[in-house]
């Protein structure tokens, strides 16, 4: 087999190892709530994904990233429209009820335009295409092809990570070693409230060695060369590409954190159900029930100085 062939044989094990990923069942209640949540919209598809889908927390928050044709296809105000195409994705936070249970998520919210430009290697922004080499499922689908499309944007989410992993990654280790400096780098150029043995917990079981997979076949399919000896891996990339690669990667970490701070500001005005959120955040962590009324929950900025002076009389901000 030519050098095209493994290539174009790499990329096909990609595609089958991530589309496989996508399909598989999930519990009930989160197909249910979904089903609720995107009814009467006009959605591509929704993909689940995080700490909730590696292991189930009925107390905890689902988190999904719906993926739109439109800004105008998702129901919400002109200033978060706006909001949304000029700095993506949007945050909103929402509570059904389940079966008699309380369902909670978190739901970001970004055009498939915008999923294809932040999977890219050239994207400065690490966050959507850092969630998206790992796994997720496609919960919700219009069609065949919002499928194709949304699957490809996790091809090119692997690529890139892949890339990124060979050169900041060691000279030569196991699979989980790129992986495992990869994350450490991603959640360094975040604000991020994890601890830094997090990229350990997100490699932690590796289903069905997925990541062990992953690693060399996106290498290959995108022509990186490199040898392997049993499970160890050594990337051909020369000093000169190491350097480069140091450099562009600093400037993203120096504007990884700026689009956070950013991100966080337009959440002030933009974050659906944030007041709802952060009470909950509240009573899990801390067994405090702030008891927001719907007033409160509507118009959270409005009423902050009662809220925090509530918090205050709660004991929330001792030491």
């Amino acid at each position: 087999m030519d050098d095209v062939g493994r290539d174009s044989f790499a990329a096909g094990r990609v595609a089958r190892i991530l589309a496989e990923e996508l399909i598989r069942p999930v519990v009930p209640e989160v197909t249910a709530f979904v089903a609720e949540l995107v009814r009467g919209t006009r959605v591509l598809g929704v993909l689940f994904y995080g700490s909730g889908l590696r292991q189930v927390d009925p107390e905890g928050v689902l988190d999904f990233y719906i993926v739109l044709d439109r800004q105008a296809d998702w129901p919400r105000g002109g200033v978060a429209r706006e909001a949304n195409a000029l700095l993506p994705p949007n945050v909103e936070y929402h509570e059904r009820m389940i079966d008699g249970r309380g369902v909670r998520a978190k739901v970001a919210i970004l055009t498939i335009a915008q999923f294809r430009a932040l999977t890219a290697r050239g994207s400065l922004d690490t966050t959507v295409w850092a969630r998206f080499c790992q796994p997720a499922r496609l919960v919700w689908v219009r069609d065949a092809a919002a499928a194709d499309a949304i699957l490809g944007c996790l091809i090119r989410a692997v690529a890139v990570a892949a890339w990124w992993a060979a050169v900041l990654g060691p000279d030569s280790g196991m699979a989980r070693d790129f992986w495992e400096a990869l994350f450490r780098r991603t959640y360094a150029a975040e604000l991020r409230v994890e601890g830094g043995d997090r990229s350990i917990a997100l490699l932690a079981g590796n289903p069905g060695g997925r990541f062990d997979a992953l690693l060399p076949a996106a290498w290959a399919a995108s022509g990186l060369r490199f040898v392997q000896e049993g499970d160890r891996l050594c990337p051909a990339v020369s000093a000169e590409t190491r350097a480069r690669a140091g450099r562009q990667w600093r400037m993203r970490a120096e504007l990884g954190r700026p689009l956070n701070v950013a991100r966080l500001f337009k959440a002030a005005f933009t974050f659906v159900g944030g007041a709802r959120y952060i009470a909950w955040k509240i009573r899990r962590h801390r067994g405090f029930d702030l008891a927001l009324t719907p007033f409160e929950a509507r118009h959270p900025l409005v009423c902050l100085p009662w809220l925090l002076w509530r918090l205050k009389g709660s004991g929330m901000f001792r030491r």
